[in-house]
């Protein structure tokens, strides 16, 4: 592994493809053995501290159609929260299951998970039928993993029935120090970020995208006033700079005067802090209160002159669904790819169908989705959000404070990378954009 490494920060990547893999490597893991370690535990209390181990493990086997890939960097995203606190359930079901779809997938299905589904680093070896890609190759992935064997999916990758994110629902993920991707994961890295800045924006970017702009979402124009929950958070801060970047009025709803702060250094405008307003959108836990809704209709009207949001970008879910649907506008759009609060949403129907509202669902996004996502970063027009960077050993740590919301934009994670700061290319695209990309630094 050290070789490898030394090729890499050398930049002499022609040499990669003759340099051996490792047999084992370092993954940040959970153990099937561990799937009752909080039980009883409410969720707010369970600590990924606890459950998220640095472990050397074995090197898959390379497959058709499959790329290994030496991870400098990774990033955090919820899903590697939810693996490592086990809900709603755990992740060894997705792994049994999808061990069972054939035989070369077999190889996920063990009784340690290693997740992660951000990475960029530099293609080792590809397997049969890989042609795109070769050894020493730049890259970050998105974390869609499918087969492409059914016609569903020929549309729309999303709508495979063997689409699965990798590593939440495949193993071998990104916070390790080799990952294992299907060559249609992987992508180009910006060649004017850092390793773990362009880790950072794969998974969140990819799905803010789809559920703003892609056509299979809210279709996004030029002019729509945009409500965007968290818009300070991971996904929110790519939706903030997707509404500003196609035309739109994003109407940030944070939870602090720091957070209103990072929206303004975005270019946003019109921001509601919730803490400040005092929003208590149930009144218990099983009843919620409209005059609250109808306070946050009055809120947005009195920022935008009148208008009611075309687009609700919604992913706290439970706590908050019941007012998104109420306050988008006639004919409008609430779109939804999470429930962070809470699963089970409530809603009143009224205002869904005698006002002729439309639900999206969306989930991650395709690969051509992801790669205009990506492309866009790559051109300096949309920015890694990413906040704080930590160590694999201190994955544990990383993880707990998202799930705490200890956190703005994106966590990074180094993983061979030795420290922050190594992989810039093109240094004048930087330089035109460092204020940008450093705008969520030590916030």
């Amino acid at each position: 592994m050290q070789k490898i490494l030394d090729a890499i920060l050398a930049d002499e990547l022609d040499a990669i493809g003759s340099l051996d893999v490792p047999e084992t490597y370092r993954g940040v893991t959970v153990h099937a053995d561990e799937v009752e370690l909080f039980q009883g535990v409410a969720t707010k209390d369970k600590d990924p501290r606890k459950s998220l181990h640095l472990d050397e493990v074995a090197t898959p086997e390379l497959g058709p159609g499959e790329a290994l890939v030496a991870v400098m960097a990774s990033a955090i995203n919820y899903n590697t929260v939810w693996t490592s606190i086990f809900e709603p359930m755990s992740t060894f079901g997705f792994l049994k299951r999808y061990g069972k779809s054939s035989p070369e997938s077999a190889k996920h299905d063990l009784p340690y998970h290693v997740v992660g589904s951000d990475l960029a680093g530099v293609v080792l070896r590809t397997g049969p039928g890989v042609n795109a890609w070769q050894p020493g190759d730049r890259v970050v992935a998105h974390c869609l993993d499918v087969q492409l064997e059914h016609p569903d999916g020929h549309s729309d990758t999303m709508l495979d029935p063997e689409q699965r994110i990798w590593g939440f629902e495949t193993n071998f993920g990104g916070l390790a120090e080799v990952a294992l991707v299907k060559a249609n994961q992987l992508m180009p890295m910006p060649r004017h970020l850092t390793w773990e800045e362009a880790a950072s924006p794969g998974l969140v970017n990819s799905t803010a995208y789809r559920q703003l702009v892609s056509t299979n979402g809210a279709n996004l124009k030029q002019g729509d006033t945009v409500l965007i929950w968290g818009a300070s958070g991971g996904l929110g801060s790519y939706a903030t700079q997707f509404a500003l970047n196609g035309g739109a009025t994003p109407i940030c709803v944070v939870s602090s005067p720091e957070k209103a702060e990072i929206c303004r250094r975005m270019g946003a405008d019109l921001i509601i802090d919730r803490s400040a307003e005092g929003f208590k959108f149930w009144k218990d836990e099983h009843e919620q209160d409209p005059k609250e809704w109808k306070r946050l209709g009055a809120k947005i009207r009195e920022l935008t002159g009148g208008d009611d949001p075309d687009i609700v970008f919604e992913h706290p879910g439970r706590e908050t669904f019941g007012a998104s649907v109420f306050v988008t506008k006639r004919g409008g759009t609430i779109v939804t790819c999470a429930s962070t609060s809470g699963f089970m949403h409530q809603y009143d129907n009224r205002y869904l169908w005698m006002n002729l509202k439309r639900i999206i669902g969306s989930h991650f996004a395709n690969y051509r989705e992801a790669w205009e996502a990506n492309r866009l970063v790559a051109k300096g027009k949309i920015h890694p959000t990413l906040s704080k960077v930590y160590s694999l050993a201190d994955t544990g740590q990383a993880a707990y404070d998202v799930h705490r919301n200890a956190h703005q934009g994106k966590v990074g994670v180094l993983c061979l990378a030795p420290e922050e700061g190594l992989g810039v290319l093109d240094h004048d695209l930087r330089a035109a954009h460092l204020t940008e990309i450093n705008r969520f630094r030590g916030v």
